[in-house]
């Protein structure tokens, strides 16, 4: 079985709310973050609405050097740092200022794409000529593991320094990743979390694939409908998660507050065989990751009291309900509550998983199930497997016990989480 893993530490930089106690408010009280941009409609976008986090200079500066600063120019970073530097503050972590650096603690920290405007504004320097003129972290802005790299050398973290990249999977798949170097005693401590990049760079080719809800660009507070009839696609978001992952010796040592504690998961794909496609999900490995989630975790399909799933707003999503039924054998009111924060957050891509996973379990400590916007027009097929009760509209006491998430990815690749109460 390993070592058991706790959660001692939390940070977000989400559409709706840049630090945690904020992020928490804004899931109870069911507070969008997605706006219009009006960027995106000079650009000609069918989809002129996004989730992006709202920040400061001065809130940024709070993060950064001065020498840091200097050229900065990659919104995903930014956002990781953000919600990194938080969740080690909030586990009350010290900063390694001596030659040597914390040999027990790690990062593995990921993301999809890193420094797109970056990467633009490099591509016009040196197709003009102006290769000097790139600055000195134009490499490390634009690296995958730029952001891990800068977390590394700001925390002074000695054990394994990594990125991993999973698509929308990315973030829960850190988590997985971090438990499994815990477990066998290889860190003490990981800071795991994803990002990801803001702009029309990164959401163009979503637009292209008219994927994304054009009717919206008025009202987008009410653009992402999960689990809804009227669900018209997912709408594209930015920010990103992080969770402090130590192991529970550790954790009682230190006299850490506890979050949650994670049993474990699974990651695996489905080949892009069967249902499965490079943009859809293989029904068959879908269960499978669920299934074996809970047997990896010695977790009962009974045990599970509430469920965050992956739930974009398309309409992908009743199959995804129904395969959440087919793995857990449970239907009607004996199904678990189940949300998606999506309806507030848009979908955030690479970190769409460890933002979600910092909501899912704030649910611990508050004792509730966080609503679901916009699905007062439940899905009827949808209402076949679920009854409408299990999925709230609106932020409902509740103790839960044991909370399964999952997040599936471009690829055909999913990832499946088990947090219990500690």
């Amino acid at each position: 079985m390993g070592r058991r893993v706790v959660i001692t530490g939390m940070g977000v930089c989400a559409p709706n709310a840049t630090n945690l106690a904020d992020f928490k408010a804004a899931l109870q009280e069911g507070r969008s973050g997605i706006t219009f941009h009006e960027q995106l409609k000079e650009l000609k976008f069918g989809c002129q609405i996004a989730g992006q986090p709202e920040l400061t200079e001065s809130h940024i500066a709070n993060y950064f050097t001065p020498l840091q600063l200097r050229g900065l120019n990659a919104s995903g970073l930014v956002y990781g740092v953000i919600a990194g530097k938080d969740a080690w503050a909030d586990a009350g972590l010290p900063i390694k200022e001596t030659e040597s650096p914390d040999w027990d603690s790690g990062i593995i920290f990921g993301t999809g794409i890193l420094g797109v405007d970056k990467f633009r504004e490099s591509i016009h320097l040196v197709d003009a000529g102006n290769t000097r003129r790139l600055g000195s972290t134009s490499v490390v802005q634009t690296m995958a593991s730029g952001i891990s790299a800068y977390l590394g050398g700001m925390l002074g973290c000695g054990n394994q320094v990594t990125t991993n990249s999973s698509a929308c999977t990315t973030g829960t798949e850190g988590i997985l990743m971090a438990y499994d170097r815990i477990a066998a005693g290889k860190s003490e401590r990981v800071l795991t979390g994803s990002c990801s990049d803001s702009g029309p760079y990164v959401w163009g080719g979503f637009d292209a694939m008219r994927i994304l809800p054009r009717k919206y660009n008025e009202k987008p507070e009410m653009a992402s409908r999960p689990f809804s009839a009227s669900a018209a696609g997912f709408v594209p978001g930015s920010g990103a998660g992080a969770l402090v992952l130590e192991s529970l010796e550790s954790a009682i040592q230190r006299g850490a507050k506890i979050y949650a504690e994670v049993l474990g998961g699974v990651a695996n794909s489905g080949g892009q065989r069967g249902t499965g496609s490079m943009t859809a999900p293989n029904n068959e490995a879908v269960q499978r990751c669920i299934v074996s989630a809970l047997e990896s975790t010695n977790t009962p399909k009974k045990a599970i009291t509430a469920i965050n799933g992956h739930v974009t707003a398309t309409a992908k999503d009743a199959t995804e309900v129904a395969n959440w039924s087919i793995a857990l054998e449970r239907s009607g009111k004996d199904f678990p509550y189940m949300n998606s924060f999506k309806g507030m957050l848009g979908h955030c891509l690479a970190a769409a998983g460890s933002i979600e996973c910092v909501g899912t379990v704030l649910q611990f400590n508050s004792g509730q199930i966080f609503g679901n916007i916009n699905t007062e027009d439940l899905n009827p097929e949808i209402s076949k497997h679920v009854d409408p009760s299990k999925i709230p509209t609106q932020t409902q006491d509740f103790a839960p016990e044991i909370i399964a998430k999952a997040s599936f990815g471009f690829g055909d690749v999913n990832a499946c989480v088990i947090f219990k109460k500690y």
